[in-house]
């Protein structure tokens, strides 16, 4: 697997487009991050760490519907690993007019783009959530 975290992103859209409550995916690090940011941003439920069926670590993900749809509109990985995309606070891309979020990896951890823009640094953009 080359790119994780478009791994995981793409698990989430397929499952939240068919409907399902949780869905799973490898464990990591830099995977956790990015679902605490989601989860803090309200577009998920949360999620827990466990053992997959292989015997590996994962991660579970509560998945986060409102009135039967799923809460995540669109999803978009922005930094791929043949492009990587980095940006300075001034440049952070607005989602939206706002009503979405930037997932950020800067220098402090990895943060939403208006909590980068508060701690003022920057940092490679990896994905766009609405």
């Amino acid at each position: 697997m080359n790119d994780p975290i478009a791994d995981m992103l793409t698990r989430i859209r397929n499952s939240s487009l068919r409907g399902k409550s949780t869905v799973f995916t490898p464990a990591s690090k830099l995977r956790a991050w990015v679902l605490d940011v989601l989860a803090d941003e309200g577009y998920i439920r949360g999620y827990e760490k466990t053992t997959g069926a292989d015997g590996h670590p994962a991660i579970e993900i509560s998945l986060k519907y409102y009135d039967g749809e799923p809460v995540i509109r669109e999803l978009k990985r922005v930094s791929k690993p043949g492009r990587r995309v980095y940006m300075g606070v001034n440049d952070i891309p607005v989602v939206r007019q706002g009503l979405g979020v930037s997932i950020v990896s800067t220098p402090k951890g990895v943060m939403s783009d208006a909590a980068a823009r508060n701690a003022n640094v920057g940092g490679e953009v990896l994905c766009t959530v609405f």
